[in-house]
């Protein structure tokens, strides 16, 4: 299987140093990005399989980052950080189009549990798109067998 890609979005260099090494050792590749901009430049040139994105950013909202990443990264999985809890954030993360919430300070075997969960989801979501694009295929090909065999040329 291809290396995972994830991308963490946080101007707090000492949780993007830990949550850095904790990937890497699991054997995922890791960039990093310090605020949204920088995160948008990124995901519109790399495809990230999931991003790492905490509420508050110097440039915006983490929940606003999701929003204008799924119109370029629409399968990318999103996980928002927070160290500002509270149900109004929660709620508005997965309006916004969140995968998933996680609390800081984060223990690192929830987070390594909960990437996987979403990457699992992500693999699961490729499969049922590829298999949707199969079922049509067949049925347009069923679909120009019965044409071509009731307008054969006489």
């Amino acid at each position: 299987m291809k290396q995972q890609r994830i991308l963490i979005v946080d101007d707090d260099e000492n949780i993007t140093t830990v949550f850095r090494v904790n990937l890497e050792n699991n054997g995922y590749e890791v960039e990093t990005a310090k605020n949204g901009a920088e995160a948008l430049e990124k995901t519109g040139r790399i495809f990230f399989n999931l991003a790492l994105v905490d509420i508050k950013l110097p440039d915006m909202e983490g929940t606003d980052l999701i929003e204008l990443v799924r119109e370029v990264a629409p399968k990318m999985r999103m996980i928002i950080v927070t160290g500002f809890p509270s149900l109004q954030n929660a709620i508005n993360a997965v309006n916004k189009g969140a995968d998933g919430y996680l609390l800081k300070p984060v223990n690192m075997e929830q987070l390594l549990k909960t990437i996987e969960e979403q990457l699992r989801k992500q693999r699961e979501d490729e499969k049922y798109a590829e298999e949707k694009v199969e079922e049509y295929i067949e049925a347009k090909a069923r679909e120009l067998e019965t044409f071509i065999k009731y307008h054969k040329p006489i």
